[in-house]
């Protein structure tokens, strides 16, 4: 196999693994939001955000750099220096492990009681703090593993460890349950499924990491170089991989303040018990369903995320503006669409997949917020494919700020919703920062004068899907509920993606000229539509 050929392997593998973590974290969100009751929904989002935010602390970044450091080292046909950074990795991964299992597992009793007001929370996190020992490790080989162009251990343990925490989480539920035990363990169990993920994990990443030694044996590559210092090591990861650490955690910071301040800023708004209902709401239900949109749109911007880094090392100016904007305008186009269908029928898909209708609202206003999401995540990408993670970084502690400050206002005034328009702020905000800071380096403009028809088309679609949503409803009367919302759903997808689409090309959102730069599965849908374009606009080019 070429090395073309490994790259496009390795990148489709991580791709599926990406797209299977989503797709099961929402799969195990339904059924536990049927077993469990507001307090246990809300003591399993506190524990899952606290949880994500040190992963990432203790994994963003440090992978990406460690993979870099050994694919440079083995280029140069020095795979004992590569080595002994790997070494180094595993000692810090093994140090970092055991201290973020402590902090974890100790602080989770004030965490839960006075800062987030829920202390039934607190045996949900402490079930979860062992994962967090084996985690570092696992990304720390990950990281190794793509330094060698081996992709393959990667996404398979990434699957794997899905499978089994979604598997094991819902199971231990459901038999605690059954056994009688409150919402309290329950919740617990759920979260204890990552525990037992990040053992599945493990396991494959270690019997690759045999295979692979093998392989060395029989190449008689030699061991790590010892009497390379570990101090050099970790300063040169360090100072590579902490700026990209705080850019990539911005949803989990975000998830996790919502999580610690939901309670607190609304118990004298609206009184403890709905304040735990709309926390229980906003983790187990919008931050589920507000997780699709960003899927494919930054699947498809990410593609071209490379091809952007090289134009920028080549000082090719022509060709890094044209990919930035198709970056930024595919992953708006393909964004929005997914975002407008599920808003519409927010109230559908609250009740074909949750055990009430309670909470629709909040669906439909986090779930509109992602577009902002998904242009921060694309601009974020840009940058760093620019070498621009310290621009980043400073624009993700920028939005971060003023997440704490709009919610700390909005909240006495709005309620959750003002939270979720807090975070909407901080996403818009930092999208606004990052586009400004491309500027500066590229000339660029995602829809130019097409703004204008792209609004229409959004309201437009927005209008229509929303009507059908009402219009499907009535169903509910006719035949079981689930059944007429499932229709419902398919219904406003339909209408919507149809509206969505016819109008993009009659509006002249996307011209006849740039089809060729499309990816082709958007270039087989949009040419033979071309023809309903107005002749000028398909001129104009």
């Amino acid at each position: 196999m070429s090395k073309k050929e490994s790259f496009i392997k390795g990148t489709i593998i991580l791709a599926a693994a990406a797209l299977v973590a989503r797709v099961l974290g929402l799969v195990q969100r339904i059924p536990l939001e049927h077993m469990l009751n507001d307090i246990g929904d809300s003591s399993f989002t506190i524990a899952n955000n606290v949880y994500l935010m040190l992963l990432a602390l203790a994994t963003a970044g440090i992978p990406s750099t460690l993979s870099k450091m050994v694919s440079e080292r083995y280029a140069l046909n020095k795979p004992a220096e590569a080595k002994r950074v790997y070494q180094a990795a595993l000692i810090f991964s093994a140090g970092a492990g055991i201290v973020m299992t402590l902090l974890l597992y100790f602080a989770a009793p004030y965490y839960a009681t006075h800062v987030t007001k829920v202390p039934e929370s607190a045996a949900a996190i402490q079930a979860l703090a062992p994962a967090l020992l084996l985690f570092p490790t696992i990304a720390m080989m990950r990281g190794y593993f793509q330094g060698r162009n081996f992709m393959t251990a990667g996404g398979v343990s990434q699957i794997v460890e899905q499978i089994a925490r979604v598997v094991t989480g819902i199971g231990l539920a459901y038999v605690l349950v059954r056994l009688g035990y409150d919402d309290t363990w329950v919740a617990a169990g759920a979260s204890f499924g990552g525990v037992l993920g990040s053992l599945a994990a493990f396991g494959v990443m270690i019997f690759f990491a045999i295979k692979l030694r093998r392989q060395d044996r029989k190449l008689q590559l030699p061991g790590p170089d010892t009497s390379i210092p570990l101090g050099g090591i970790y300063k040169a990861i360090f100072t590579l991989s902490i700026p990209i650490v705080l850019s990539s955690l911005t949803v989990p910071a975000v998830n996790f303040i919502d999580g610690s301040i939901v309670k607190p800023l609304l118990n004298g708004v609206v009184g403890s018990d709905e304040a735990t209902a709309a926390l229980a709401v906003l983790g187990t239900r919008a931050q589920s369903i507000a997780g699709i949109p960003p899927i494919l749109a930054i699947a498809l911007s990410q593609s071209l995320i490379p091809i952007i880094s090289a134009a920028y090392a080549r000082k090719d100016q022509e060709h890094l503006q044209n990919q930035v904007t198709m970056a930024l305008r595919i992953s708006i186009l393909t964004g929005m669409p997914i975002v407008i269908a599920l808003v519409a029928a927010s109230y559908s898909v609250n009740g074909l997949l949750f055990s009430s209708l309670n909470g629709s609202g909040i669906i439909a206003m986090l779930t509109f917020g992602t577009i902002f999401q998904i242009t921060m995540m694309t601009s974020g990408s840009i940058l760093l494919g620019i070498g621009k993670a310290k621009v980043s970084m400073v624009h993700v502690m920028i939005g971060i700020i003023v997440k704490l400050g709009a919610s700390v206002l909005l909240a006495p005034l709005f309620g959750i919703y003002g939270i979720i328009g807090a975070t909407s702020l901080c996403f818009l905000l930092i999208t606004v920062l990052n586009i400004r800071a491309i500027k500066m380096i590229v000339p660029f403009s995602i829809l130019g004068t097409r703004w204008t028809g792209f609004s229409i088309t959004v309201l437009a679609g927005l209008a229509a899907g929303y009507g059908m949503n009402e219009l499907g409803n009535q169903l509910v009367g006719l035949m079981p509920a689930r059944l007429a919302f499932l229709i419902t759903c398919l219904l406003v997808g339909a209408v919507t993606s149809v509206i969505y689409v016819l109008l993009l090309v009659v509006f002249g959102v996307l011209r006849q000229s740039e089809l060729s730069s499309y990816p082709r599965v958007l270039q087989k849908l949009f040419r033979p539509l071309m023809r309903l374009q107005p002749s000028r606009l398909r001129e104009r080019g």
